[in-house]
This record gives C-alpha cells, structure tokens and sequence, in this order.
C-alpha cells in the first residue's frame, strides 16, 4: 500500500466490487467511489469478488486505489451453510454471509490510524466498521435491506436458502437485520437512504435517528438515444440482472398476467428482456410470443432504442430504480409497479404510468403501443426531466454538502 500523506484518507466498504457499473449497487458504488478519486482522496477499499470477470475489474480498481482488498465469494450451498451459522449466534443471516478474516484484518489496519472518512454501502459490510475510529462514519443504507426481506415474506418467494422461501427465515432475517441496521444507524455519524420515502419508513423502523437523502444518479451522456431508426412501435423493454429475484418474479408475473393479452391485441408485439445471468425458467420465455431474453449485453442503450416503452412491474423494491431511471434518460415512458416508482419525484405526469394491476399494466403499455407519436412525446420528455434532475454531478454535490457538514474535506492538503 501506498499512502499519500498529503491526501485525505478514506475507506471504501461494498458487497461488490464496483466495477463495471452494470447492475444497480454498482452503479452506485462506482459513480461514488471515483467521485471519491477524482475529489483528490486516497482510498483503500474493500469488497468481494463474485465472478471469474471481477479479477480484471480489481485489478482496474488498483490502479486507482491505494489498496484493494477483494476476498472470492461463492453464493453456493457452503456459503449458504457458513451464513446459517446466524441461527445459532442470534445474528442475522446476511452478516455472516459478507464475513471474512482478510477484509476484517485489512479494515482493521486501514482504520489504525483513522482515516478522515469510512464511507460504507449496504448495511451487510458496517460490521467491518463498527469499532474503527475515523473523522466521520457514513452508512448508505440505500433501503433499509431489512424491509426486503420483509417483501420476500410477503411476496413468498424462492429465496437463497432454499427452492421454496420458508416464511419463518424471512420474517427472522427481517427482525434480526432490523435489529442490527439500527446499531449501525446509531453507530454511525451519518446514514444515508436515496429517496424520501426511504427516509420516512427508516425513521419509522428506526426512531430517533434522521437519515439524510443522497439519490442514485444516471450517467445522462451514456444513456442517450441515438435516434428512432431502429425502434419498433409495439416494443416493450425490460433491463436488469436476471437472477434477481425481484427481477425474475415481475418479469414472470408480466409475462404470465399482462403479455398474453398484449399480444392479443398487438400481435406484431415484442418484449426484450435484457440483462445477465438469466435463470432456466427466464430462457425458456425467448422465442415465444414475441419475447427475446438476450442474457449478458455489453450496453443497453441500443436495446432501449429498439423499443416505444419500458416496464418495471417489480412487486419486491423499494428506493429509487435504475432501470426506471435509464429508460427515461434514454427517452422512453415507463410503465412501473408502485413499488418501482417510489422516490422518483416530480415526474412529468404522461411520462410514467404507475400500475397496481394487471389490467392497469397492460393498459399503460396498450397507450403507447397505440400511439407511438405520443410515446415519442412522452418519452422526451421523460428525457429532459432526467437531464434536468437526475445527473450524477448533482448527486456529487449533495455528497460534498454532507461530507463538509461532517467536517470532511477531501481537497489533498
């Protein structure tokens, strides 16, 4: 490790290693992290490989960070067993399952001599920081993670531990990562959620503790369409990580409820769903019916570009979702769950349709699909609302408003 003595000195905790910005957390992770870099800071940080391909990504981020710690995960059945272990210590599942002695011992000597700053994501990789002494602690809850497994109780879902989600595991991970979230809020010198409705049920689950709003932002230079010359009319688009349940369980539900009666009335009609790592039961939907699942895409604008509208029927989410945020960047309207619409604002009314049916997706879609000079017209703007409110640079400077209220400041010395 190489310190800079005269750089501030910042440790960076997430699940994942953050990079390529291609799923939601690290979209996330990514824009902060090299907001971070390119603010003059010296960072170590810490996350864990999932993938062969996150070899070349650590070692992209080495080159710009002062050290990277990035231990192999494997989300099999042995690190299954390693997190029940939380059954017999009281602790929930999740923490567990993110523990491991060389990303403890590295936090550990990072943090002996406090940094200026530990900003951590995921509430998951606070138990790294619990003890460390820094200028300032920064937990980006993002959601509160405890909620969702509350979601997959309710919804019933497959889940990670097991082929049919077992209630009792649920609503426990639930009230024990509750239980912990709210040690690290009081912890912590400052958490973070991305949108207000976030902040209203954190400071109903957590009291006494009020959470600042730091939103995702959209990379508006790169998801910008390059005209209509390959859109289709009656082209709806999905985009996410396709072994995500939520994502799994509302492309199935569209599929299932809304698209046989979309086809009915549209037969020319198309549905992409785009994104990697699809799942056996999401494959065998490409070639009927008018569906493509592509599976791993090197970008998505092009695949937003081919369609007149977006859809986001999740049942499981909450905060501010990329997807929704990307399709209107790239000009299209969307056609969202409440769930996935939570915490967008001041949407333009015609560019979003929120849906808390069947019969309402499917009409949101039919409008568009209907009238494909009034889906341009939305979609635009959807587009300029988006390069109006929601770029990253904005998103940077809210996180150096709350940084200097913490006394960080991260202009090298």
């Amino acid at each position: 490790m190489i310190s800079h003595p005269s750089k501030p000195r910042v440790t960076f905790l997430c699940q994942r290693v953050p990079w390529p910005p291609d799923r939601g957390d690290r979209i996330t992770t990514w824009h902060y992290l090299q907001h971070l870099l390119a603010s003059g800071a010296e960072v170590t940080l810490g996350c864990f490989q999932e993938e062969e391909r996150d070899a070349d990504a650590v070692a992209f981020l080495r080159e710009r960070c002062a050290e990277v710690i990035a231990p192999r995960i494997h989300r099999g059945k042995l690190r299954q067993l390693t997190s029940l272990r939380g059954l017999l210590s009281g602790e929930p599942l999740t923490v567990p399952f993110f523990r491991h002695p060389s990303l403890a011992a590295a936090v550990t000597r990072w943090c002996a001599t406090p940094p200026e700053l530990v900003f951590v994501y995921s509430s998951s990789m606070a138990q790294y920081a619990l003890r460390c002494a820094a200028k300032a602690r920064v937990m980006h809850f993002a959601e509160l993670d405890s909620d969702t497994w509350r979601q997959y109780a309710d919804v019933g879902v497959r889940g990670r531990f097991g082929r049919v989600a077992l209630s009792w595991i649920y609503g426990r991970e639930a009230k024990r990562l509750l239980q912990f979230e709210d040690r690290v809020a009081r912890t912590f010198d400052r958490s973070l959620v991305v949108s207000e409705v976030e902040k209203d049920l954190f400071m109903q689950q957590i009291p006494g503790v009020v959470p600042s709003v730091l939103p995702n932002g959209v990379d508006v230079d790169h998801f910008t369409s390059s005209g209509d010359d390959r859109r289709h009319p009656k082209t709806a688009v999905f985009t996410g990580v396709m072994d995500y349940e939520p994502n799994v369980d509302g492309v199935r539900w569209f599929v299932e409820q809304c698209w046989p009666t979309l086809r009915q009335r549209h037969p020319d009609a198309r549905l992409l769903i785009v994104g990697s790592s699809p799942t056996p039961e999401i494959y065998k939907l490409s070639g009927k019916d008018g569906v493509l699942v592509t599976g791993r895409v090197d970008a998505t604008p092009p695949y937003f570009d081919q369609a007149s509208v977006a859809i986001a029927p999740l049942r499981m989410a909450r905060g501010v979702q990329n997807k929704v945020l990307e399709a209107m960047s790239m000009s299209l309207p969307v056609v969202a769950s409440p769930q996935a619409s939570q915490g967008l604002g001041d949407v333009p009314p015609a560019s979003l349709a929120v849906a808390d049916s069947a019969a309402a997706t499917i009409e949101g879609v039919h409008q568009w699909f209907a009238d494909p000079a009034q889906a341009r017209r939305d979609g635009d703007a959807a587009g300029a609302w988006i390069r109006r409110e929601w770029r990253w640079e904005r998103m940077y400077e809210r996180l150096d408003e709350l940084l200097d209220s913490l006394g960080v400041s991260l202009a090298p010395r």
